[in-house]
């Protein structure tokens, strides 16, 4: 596949930006996703648009999760079921993903972002403090059912996923946006690489372009996730709405435009 030089590099500049906002609270993908999407030819296939996007945010994903791992502590007992379930989720999404038509992404994940931001608008403490609310056994179970809700979708659609993980961890389970983010990271990058391995052996990744946008989405992935280490839990819900929010706008114009259209 040939792409001018100028799409390339617009590809490459979105997947450094999804990478920053990927790695501070997820839902990168919602800013690499559409990029890829208006920049490749209109009969690509979605495993290829899918595929490709997977492999740069895999790279990103890998490099914030380091970051994180390094300052913030893990509790393994949820990050475990949390991960494996993400995983076996991840890999059935992947193999649905061909039955999507195109035109269904932008509104399907309209309607989940709009949930996700007026549930945390509503709840102004919502994840500025770390209290933990399940434990134990009911804690791994719901940990579990995380993974496998979100990981379905993350493998037959993909973009918020990481937003997805980190909200239901904060609602869910009480974690503060921080330590959730740790989480989402780690579950986020088992889903990637358990839907790379389904495209793979399908032989769909457009892999030059892949590994560009990989390349700047994991710069990116390193700066976010060293500021959002630094400035703690409520900077990281601020970022959360203000790219609920633009993300909200701009799939409703989309979205409105494959209506009238």
């Amino acid at each position: 596949m040939e792409l001018a030089l100028h799409v390339v590099l617009l590809l490459v500049l979105a997947a450094f930006v999804a990478g920053w906002v990927d790695a501070v609270v997820g839902g990168g993908g919602l800013i690499q996703l559409p990029s890829l999407l208006i920049g490749l030819p209109a009969d690509t296939s979605v495993a290829a648009i899918s595929g490709t996007n997977k492999v740069s945010s895999a790279a990103g994903t890998l490099v914030a999760t380091t970051t994180y791992l390094r300052k913030v502590r893990v509790d393994w007992w949820i990050a475990v079921p949390l991960m494996v379930f993400a995983y076996l989720g991840s890999t059935s999404g992947a193999r649905l993903v061909n039955f999507l038509p195109k035109q269904w992404f932008t509104p399907i994940v309209l309607v989940a972002l709009v949930g996700v931001g007026l549930y945390t608008v509503r709840r102004p403490t919502l994840g500025l403090h770390h209290e933990v609310r399940r434990h134990g056994w009911a804690a791994a179970a719901t940990a579990a059912g995380i993974g496998a809700v979100v990981g379905l979708y993350d493998g037959f659609l993909g973009p918020g996923t990481g937003s997805f993980f980190v909200i239901a961890l904060v609602g869910l389970l009480g974690y503060g946006f921080l330590q959730a983010s740790v989480l989402a990271k780690l579950a986020n990058l088992t889903t990637n690489v358990a839907a790379i391995s389904v495209f793979s052996i399908q032989g769909v990744i457009i892999w030059k372009l892949a590994l560009a946008m990989a390349a700047a989405n994991l710069s990116g992935g390193f700066i976010g996730a060293q500021m959002a280490v630094r400035h703690g839990s409520a900077f990281v819900r601020r970022v959360f709405l203000v790219v609920v929010g633009i993300l909200i706008l701009k799939l409703g114009w989309d979205s409105l435009r494959i209506f009238i259209g």
